[in-house]
């Protein structure tokens, strides 16, 4: 229908003025867009049968309403670990990606982006950035670099990887990755390949919390039901960034609206810490006493959930081994850790902590009464900045088994419950070798490989990198010992090929043979699934014109046909790559890759994903009953909800040809087969149970006694290297704490996003008012901050947020580029 404004007094002088449009000239012409819903009623997205032909006025033309055109396609954000849903805007007359916005068929975002979603469209527009493979011309580092075709790239590093491996070099074959997705799709390739090839950047982000985790009950991160808890404890800043800050955000909030409250550990009165009821600014690295602390109230005050430890914890297998001389009953096992931790009295933990020990008292009390609906998380923080961090969550945790919060609505569940796990059409077998590079045997109990250790050991002439990729992935300027990589990278005796896969130049880029562009959220295939609430979701990452190309009837079979450039994507470049590694098939490679439905022929990217989702439970029928294959409803949604809720899974129970030969030990419900205990007997009930020795909560490591830690075989307090007693005070030393992130940044990825740098622009020190007084410091001023290793300089923003006595600098921003170093290509 037409559209009739009469213009205001106002606005008629404002016309007669030039300063707006004539607003009735034309008017008849316009033409109101479709409406989303009847009015009255309202609506934040488009609806998904309109997806293929959707039209909105452009944002920047005013009074001109100048009409879009778009075709609607979902993808997920790689702005951080949560894996939010993304919808884009493809321009249909350009091929242009104009927007970013939430997609509300998400389980884990719900619709819902915080700013790193929608600032994808600068990832993808930025000028800046990589359009075309490169190969270095000069010497390493030295910047001179030449435009090559991707057949030479394959060509090149397929030889040099066939060489290795006929030469028996299996372990001078690498993958470095610091921000993983594809849901085991790198390993998968890895295994083809018979390398024990792949490396992370855990050890120097979560991996000391999660071995906290892991030696409790096989699982190493915890997956908490934020929205269903009575109380909830962060040890971290977790409702505004880190593991799963926007899926989280929105479901502790929730939790609260109900009527939970809140407690978090953290010397910073970070935006977490100002939403919660109880803020306790502990001095890092003393969060385990006070956790010590709250577990002796708990068991003083019989607060504890018996049914759960007597059922679910090896107490027995701790008393036979630390209480022999008592009977072994389940009174005597309360009374023994009642006396293992007496000395963890409130005053003693918050003498250790500086923090109230009256809140430490109510804490545990409000901890005691939420029971089984005690939620609780920590990733980083704490558990990474300090020596001996592993056993702050190995504390937490001991919550969660004190209350019977394992696995329970408005608990924290093992995250393993809540992550989806593919099903591929092929499984190669496990490699043959053991590469020491990435696990060496002077860390026996290492969690995840030992990647700061990398140019050290190659230094020392323990092992060669022959190819080395390295994937979102930049350790030159995120680990401490930048320098030590920059000598390693540069030196082709100890790397032979460094190939760098990345959208964007980096510090590690520059030290790179070959530079390999691959895409951003929206330019590439991928799958992610991970524990944001109590439920289990799988999303697919989808090119987004590559997809919008094949609605319009014009598929391409690569996806750097579709992208900006020649900008490629991972999942076709390592199928490609191998298919080229094993030419004629004797190398056994080529036959991981073939087809399931054509023989003899390599399989495409469509039906790698084609059979994943075939093969996931509950996706074929819904998209049965939309009239979709599988894979068409996924391009169509971009995601699927595989489990509405996943509780108490370790209650599962056994199948008969389990059982078949199996041996119970009645006197601790043991159920054992072959030697090993592979479930634990609950009445008439065989349960699965928890993957550890015991197949219980292990309260008592023997594991951790077996390998020599005896003084670590129950939860316990480690103090940390920066302990107070372990301070010069005096001259002027204090812990800093750099483990924490801005909501708005990632990692060293911001550079190339302008709006979340015209968000977050900088990074000061943060300091209290009286450290600040004592020095004759004031906010804008900058300081030398002397570490062990090396030296910054920046400036400080003196705050009452901050805990008296620390400082903090969060790992953002402070980028470098030298003069020779390229910009763009």
């Amino acid at each position: 229908m037409a559209t009739k404004h009469k213009p205001s007094f106002i606005e008629k002088i404002a016309e007669k003025l030039r300063l707006i449009p004539d607003l009735h000239e034309n008017s008849a012409d316009v033409v109101d867009l479709p409406r989303l819903t009847e009015p009255g009623k309202l609506t934040d997205y488009p609806p998904p049968e309109q997806w293929d032909d959707w039209t909105e006025y452009e944002a920047k033309s005013g009074f001109r309403r100048e009409k879009r055109n778009y075709m609607i396609v979902p993808t997920q954000c790689f702005n951080c670990e949560s894996g939010c849903g993304l919808l884009s805007y493809v321009d249909k007359k350009t091929l242009e990606v104009r927007k970013f916005e939430g997609n509300p068929y998400h389980p884990g975002s719900r619709g819902r982006n915080c700013a790193k979603g929608p600032a994808t469209i600068n990832q993808i527009t930025d000028p800046d950035r990589i359009l075309y493979p490169l190969k270095r011309t000069g010497k390493r580092g030295e910047g001179k670099w030449e435009r090559v075709s991707w057949d030479t790239v394959l060509d090149d590093i397929a030889g040099r990887i066939r060489n290795a491996l006929r030469e028996g070099r299996n372990n001078e074959v690498a993958y470095h990755v610091g921000r993983p997705g594809h849901e085991g799709y790198a390993n998968r390739v890895l295994q083809a390949w018979g390398v024990d090839g792949h490396n992370s950047h855990t050890n120097i982000c979560s991996a000391g919390a999660r071995f906290g985790y892991a030696i409790w009950h096989g699982y190493d991160r915890p997956s908490p039901d934020h929205a269903n808890a009575k109380f909830i404890l962060l040890i971290s800043a977790h409702l505004e960034s880190g593991h799963y800050f926007n899926p989280h955000a929105q479901r502790i909030i929730e939790g609260k609206m109900k009527g939970a409250k809140l407690a978090v550990m953290d010397p910073r009165l970070s935006n977490t810490a100002s939403m919660a009821d109880y803020w306790m600014p502990t001095n890092p690295g003393s969060e385990a006493a006070v956790l010590l602390a709250i577990a002796k109230i708990i068991l003083d005050n019989n607060l504890y959930n018996e049914n759960f430890l007597r059922n679910w914890v090896n107490w027995q297998e701790y008393m036979t081994n630390e209480r022999p001389e008592m009977a072994t009953t389940f009174e005597n096992f309360i009374v023994a850790i009642r006396e293992e931790y007496h000395e963890y009295t409130p005053e003693f933990a918050a003498a250790e902590a500086g923090i109230d020990p009256k809140m430490i008292v109510e804490i545990a009390q409000k901890i005691g009464e939420a029971g089984e609906r005690f939620a609780s998380h920590n990733w980083r923080s704490a558990g990474s900045g300090n020596l001996g961090g592993w056993a702050v969550a190995r504390c937490l945790h001991f919550l969660n088994v004190l209350t019977g919060s394992v696995g329970t609505v408005g608990g924290t569940s093992p995250s393993a419950w809540n992550k989806f796990h593919p099903k591929f059409f092929d499984n190669p077998p496990a490699q043959k070798f053991w590469n020491e590079l990435h696990f060496p045997n002077e860390y026996p109990l290492s969690h995840f490989e030992m990647s700061f250790l990398l140019p050290h050991f190659l230094k020392e002439g323990r092992g060669k990198m022959d190819v080395y990729f390295t994937r979102v992935f930049n350790p030159v300027w995120t680990y401490p010992d930048g320098f030590t990589w920059m000598e390693a990278l540069s030196d082709e005796n100890m790397v032979g090929l460094h190939i760098a896969m990345t959208p964007t130049w980096n510090e590690t880029a520059y030290f790179a043979d070959y530079v390999l562009p691959m895409g951003h959220a929206g330019e590439r295939h991928d799958l992610i699934s991970y524990e944001t609430h109590s439920g289990m979701w799988m999303a697919f990452r989808q090119p987004v014109q590559r997809e919008a190309l094949r609605r319009m009837g014009k598929p391409v079979q690569f996806t750097y046909e579709a992208n900006p450039g020649e900008v490629w994507e991972e999942d076709e470049f390592w199928i490609e790559l191998s298919w080229r590694i094993d030419p004629d098939g004797d190398l056994g490679i080529r036959k991981h890759f073939l087809s399931p439905w054509r023989d003899g022929e390599k399989i495409n990217i469509d039906e790698y994903y084609r059979y994943i989702f075939e093969h996931t439970p509950g996706l074929p029928e819904k998209a049965e009953s939309e009239g979709l294959t599988p894979l068409d409803y996924m391009r169509k949604y971009g995601v699927f909800e595989v489990e509405k809720t996943s509780y108490a899974k370790h209650l599962q129970q056994l199948g008969e040809s389990d059982l078949g030969g199996a041996v119970i030990d009645k006197s601790i419900g043991a159920i054992s087969k072959n030697g090993k205990n592979i479930g634990v007997q609950i009445g008439d009930r065989a349960c699965i149970g928890f993957p550890t020795p015991s197949r219980k909560q292990e309260f008592y490591s023997q594991t951790l006694v077996d390998w020599g830690w005896p003084e670590f075989k129950i939860p316990t307090y480690i103090k940390s290297h920066i302990h107070e007693q372990h301070l010069d005070r005096a001259n002027g030393e204090f812990p800093l704490v750099p483990t924490f992130r801005l909501p708005t940044l990632i990692h060293s990825r911001s550079g190339n996003a302008k709006w979340l740098t015209e968000i977050s622009n900088r990074n000061p020190i943060w300091m209290h008012t009286s450290d600040a007084k004592t020095f004759g410091i004031r906010t804008g001023d900058l300081v030398r901050v002397n570490t062990e290793i090396g030296y910054f300089v920046d400036k400080v923003w003196v705050t009452e947020s901050m805990k008296p006595g620390v400082v903090a600098c969060s790992h953002h921003i402070g980028r470098w580029r030298r003069p020779q170093d390229t910009v763009g290509n």
